[in-house]
């Protein structure tokens, strides 16, 4: 063990002081959600295949700990409460048309939204939704604690436990910055009689939740010494809090009965802020809600997805979705509950919505927000064809350097040079050799490094 830690502390440095680590690490992708098992990555007993992927968790950790902290009181616009530690989004499908108003030059934005009627438009953002940036900034938050928990746990590290538990204290729990516990100002609509609560779908800005949890779990059952037993309660705290909003007020109810991604949602949610408030019943009871309820109806025989199909980004919401089952699936497999095989009243369940997904052509949507899921049921269900990996294969050769590969396990790398840190054959012709020389003689090493820490575990 004593060698395991020496080792990836070495390649934690290099990280540091690389100016060819980007290059070899893949680029940054905010995933919707997910959730590893803390004993998993504690234990640092990982196939010796991820080490491309456990090297981009250590640049993904480095690349968002250089942002933060973030808080929630960073907005321009005051809530309605008038408490800038209230959380506060626009409804981000929500335009206005101001053309009934009679106006003959362009009005100021304060005007605009109180008084010109607003429209949803499905699946087309407002750009200006994010003036009010509260979403973005927890969603940062969230992946620079959860990339910096999972760096600590794999190299042991502390400034990445520090880092994780810095972001934590400033959005949760210190005085000046902290986040009130409630979302009743999440995706408000403007307009004339608008804009003094929000909706039941703002419950999803809080999504990343899961994350979070995971980062909390393993700061805590690996005993960081920067997070404090006080923080810890304090936490624990605030959740407390949260929940005994999130199960009463009439906002978050009707997420909790939204019968598509939303309640997907809603649950993994609430079962990571029971997690982390040390509620393991509350935490089944989130998961078995969700499975025996709004999952039942949410795939077809075929494997479809309805309610995400009829969306104006179906390839979107159906990976998105996806992410949400597996999510829930991952924690509760933590909790002792086994989801995996379940299904629906048309017979069908996770596995079959990921295969009948993967039929269907992206076409101008973004392709790669399938990979995850797709690695997450291959790891869970098996692969014995070579199906996903030869999918994944042909559709990103980088995907063993996805930190989803990780903890997507066992799964194939199919033979690609990104299982293990280091360029590909084919470099970049611009590029000195000088650079490429020492690129490769970097990546040989590390490539060693990270494959006999796997072996020797």
């Amino acid at each position: 063990m004593w060698f395991t830690q020496v080792t990836l502390r070495l390649v934690a440095s290099f990280l540091v002081v690389s100016t060819f680590a980007p290059r070899l690490a893949q680029a940054f992708t905010s995933y919707p959600n997910d959730f590893v098992n803390p004993d998993y990555m504690l234990s640092r007993h990982y196939p010796g295949n991820t080490g491309g992927a456990q090297f981009s968790v250590l640049k993904w950790a480095d690349y968002l700990a250089a942002q933060g902290p973030w808080t929630v009181i960073d907005k321009p616009v005051v809530p309605p409460s008038g408490d800038l530690h209230d959380y506060m989004s626009w409804s981000p499908y929500s335009w206005p048309n101001c053309s009934a108003l009679g106006n003959t030059t362009e009005l100021p934005l304060p005007q605009v939204w109180a008084e010109c009627p607003y429209y949803l438009r499905d699946g087309l953002f407002n750009p200006d939704v994010r003036m009010i940036n509260n979403t973005g900034h927890f969603n940062a938050m969230a992946d620079a604690v959860w990339m910096n928990s999972l760096a600590w746990a794999m190299t042991g590290i502390n400034r990445y436990a520090q880092n994780a538990a810095t972001f934590l204290n400033v959005w949760f729990l210190q005085n000046s910055t902290a986040m009130n516990p409630n979302l009743v100002y999440s995706q408000m609509r403007r307009g004339p009689g608008k804009g003094q609560i929000g909706a039941h779908t703002g419950e999803l800005d809080l999504k990343c939740m899961a994350k979070i949890a995971n980062a909390v779990l393993i700061l805590r059952k690996g005993n960081s010494i920067y997070w404090t037993s006080d923080m810890d309660q304090e936490m624990v705290n605030w959740c407390q809090s949260f929940i005994e909003w999130f199960t009463t007020y009439w906002i978050a109810l009707e997420e909790a009965i939204a019968p598509n991604n939303h309640g997907s949602y809603y649950y993994a949610q609430l079962a990571s802020h029971y997690l982390i408030a040390n509620d393991t019943e509350g935490a089944k009871r989130a998961i078995e809600t969700y499975f025996t309820t709004l999952y039942m109806s949410q795939i077809t025989a075929s494997g479809d997805q309805p309610l995400e199909a009829r969306r104006t980004r179906p390839y979107h919401y159906r990976a998105y979705n996806l992410i949400a089952m597996i999510t829930n699936a991952r924690i509760g497999e933590y909790l002792g509950l086994n989801y995996w095989n379940w299904t629906g009243y048309e017979g069908a369940g996770i596995k079959a919505a990921l295969d009948y997904a993967m039929t269907i052509p992206p076409g101008t949507e973004n392709a790669d927000e399938l990979y995850q899921p797709i690695a997450g049921v291959a790891a869970t269900y098996g692969d014995p064809d070579n199906k996903y990996a030869n999918f994944l294969a042909n559709a990103d050769p980088r995907y063993p350097a996805a930190p989803y590969f990780l903890w997507s396990q066992p799964f194939s790398d199919s033979g690609l040079p990104a299982a293990h840190p280091g360029l590909s054959q084919k470099r970049d012709s611009s590029a000195s050799k000088s650079a490429v020389g020492a690129t490769v003689t970097l990546s040989i090493i590390l490539s060693a490094v990270l494959g006999f820490v796997a072996w020797w575990g």
